[in-house]
């Protein structure tokens, strides 16, 4: 396989993937949702396929720089997300998510397909199901729609 197909096919991976995640998101009405999602796994995998293609080419080139540039960037976009009302925060699990969708991004990016898929998996139970427990079990309301 060439590199620029295998290039394709991790961002392909990547769309998939932050959909999937961003769909339940956008299912639940929150402020980042399909689009945003695909576009930041898709942006991360970029990101650290380059870099990897880039340390193939220079020996001193470190493959985690870039990597971890996305990580701490993601801390603005997730900031965005997050709303204040009185005693009331909302957006923090939307935040946590599209900062988890930025690290699929580099493991796709990186090559580790089953292990981004696996942790895609665990997101969305973590979203869709350990809501409800979490409403359940803590007596919590369903947050308002943002």
């Amino acid at each position: 396989m060439t590199l620029e197909l295998e290039s394709v096919i991790k961002l392909i991976i990547a769309v998939v993937v932050g959909g999937l995640i961003g769909l339940e998101r956008e299912s639940v009405r929150r402020p980042a949702g399909f689009r945003t999602h695909i576009l930041v796994c898709v942006a991360s995998a970029l990101i650290m396929d380059m870099n990897l293609l880039v340390a193939k080419e220079f020996v001193n080139s470190d493959p985690m720089r870039l990597g971890a540039q996305v990580i701490s960037g993601m801390g603005f976009l997730g900031a965005g997300t997050i709303l204040k009302e009185g005693a009331t925060v909302s957006g923090l699990t939307t935040a946590a998510g599209l900062w988890a969708v930025a690290c699929l991004g580099l493991v796709i990016g990186a090559g580790y397909y089953l292990l981004a898929v696996f942790a895609a998996l665990l997101m969305l139970l973590t979203l869709k199901t350990f809501s409800q427990l979490e409403r359940k079990y803590t007596g919590r309301k369903k947050p308002p729609k943002a």
